[in-house]
């Protein structure tokens, strides 16, 4: 018999599921709606059509009429779901108000930026960072007025990338933080100290500075904080995210102690038929068993397969994650897997550290170069916790070592792991066999 199911949310997450039901039960009427004009969008690819590297259509990875003719999915864009009840949905259409039915409910509303207290936020010239539209808007102002001094307010991976994204412009970029280190969540202070170095070469790096305010008077001119005053012709907010729990809320979801929607590992929320995936849900940590919420691409498509398998009666569990990431600034590579040695000893591990400068290929082959490495480990049992790197070549490093997290290795494992080697690509000792044989020997 089919189903009707209703997905509220048309990013990867919620494509992810539609297509998926689709894909297993292609008879089923499965419903997307989007409540902007963009589907199966790229935020993370927001800075790079701010810097201008790409076009903006290409953020969306498949366009609107792909999941309507080769999918079968009955997807509505502008459309915005207002109330959600039991079995059914009003939704804000360009045409008015509709209402409609469901057997299934996925909510892959994702997530909204969290804007600080800041007089002067709505001036013009003031923007968020966070979907394609932000981009667009951000570079129609460019084209509009002669844009020279920019201000970043924010320490985490969308401001640094957004001030690089300004910065390769030759924009005069002042990146604005109150706390005391960028990235302070993400990584242990060997590494951000490397960052922060690297940010001083090319931006203006002002740490430990509350923002107070945004002066202009037809649009942005200035910001001004507890310390000192900026000029801006342009300013952008990159002070993190929140899930968007509001319908979630109006239908009795449990809402988990992250503050993001508690699912089980088939993506179940805490009601009958309803589901959540992507940035909205919370899971849990590999290594620690703890709920977290870890908004990024990779498990949020994940999430929303794992969803649309189980709706259409495939059982497949989503193990968690391990929050695995990577960014860049200019070309010093910054990734992370695992746990940092704050994060271990906070949940109570007895750990171990290793920290090394190492070079990418052997001296005598040309195009070598640094990346430092740090790892934590449990003192106790020896397993590996996590890893943080900074430098060149990092993604494999931090690819390898994701999948040593969640094979369980220890110490040991990682320096017998028998990893490829030829001067051109990698030392003979790769910086991550040094590691564990610093952790372990």
């Amino acid at each position: 018999m089919s189903k009707r199911v209703v997905v509220i949310g048309g990013g990867a997450a919620g494509m992810s599921a539609a297509s998926r039901v689709k894909r297993l039960k292609p008879d089923w009427d499965v419903k997307v709606f989007e409540a902007t004009e963009w589907v199966s969008h790229a935020p993370c690819g927001v800075p790079y059509v701010v810097e201008g590297i790409s076009p903006k259509e290409k953020l969306m990875h498949y366009p609107p009429e792909f999941f309507i003719k080769k999918r079968g999915i009955d997807l509505h864009l502008n459309a915005k779901v207002v109330e959600v009840e039991q079995g059914q949905v009003r939704v804000q259409e360009k045409d008015g108000k509709h209402k409609y039915e469901w057997d299934y409910l996925v909510f892959a509303n994702g997530a909204s930026p969290k804007l600080p207290p800041i007089e002067g936020i709505d001036l013009e010239g003031v923007f968020t960072a966070d979907l394609p539209p932000d981009a667009v808007a951000i570079r129609e102002y460019m084209q509009k007025y002669d844009v020279k001094d920019v201000v970043v307010i924010g320490t985490g991976y969308i401001a640094l990338e957004i001030a690089e994204a300004f910065a390769a412009q030759g924009k005069n970029v002042t990146l604005i933080g109150r706390s005391e280190r960028v990235l302070r969540k993400s990584y242990d202070k060997e590494i951000t100290d490397i960052v922060e170095a690297k940010l001083r070469e090319h931006i203006n790096l002002r740490l430990q500075e509350l923002t107070i305010r945004i002066e202009g008077k037809e649009r942005v001119e200035k910001v001004v904080t507890d310390a000192n005053e900026y000029k801006a012709d342009l300013v952008v907010i990159a002070t993190g995210i929140k899930p968007n729990i509001e319908l979630a809320k109006q239908l009795g979801v449990r809402i988990g102690e992250t503050g993001a929607i508690w699912t089980n590992e088939k993506m179940q929320t805490s009601v009958e038929n309803v589901y959540a995936a992507g940035d909205v849900a919370e899971t849990k940590h590999i290594i620690t068993g703890r709920r977290v919420w870890v908004p990024l691409a990779p498990p949020g498509n994940k999430m929303g397969y794992v969803a649309g398998s189980n709706i259409a009666g495939n059982e497949i569990h989503f193990p968690g994650v391990l929050g695995t990431s990577i960014t860049k600034f200019m070309d010093l590579e910054i990734g992370k897997t695992g746990l940092t040695e704050s994060e271990a000893l906070k949940e109570g591990y007895d750990v171990k550290t290793g920290f090394i400068e190492a070079r990418t290929k052997p001296h005598y082959y040309p195009g070598g170069k640094k990346i430092w490495l740090k790892a934590v480990a449990d003192k106790e049992t020896d397993k590996l916790l996590g890893l943080q790197a900074v430098g060149s070549d990092v993604l494999p490093r931090i690819d390898a070592f994701a999948i040593t997290l969640q094979a369980g290795f220890t110490t040991k494992d990682l320096f017998f792991a028998d990893l490829a080697y030829a001067p051109p690509f990698a030392p003979v000792w790769d910086p991550l066999i040094v590691l564990a044989r610093v952790l372990k020997f």
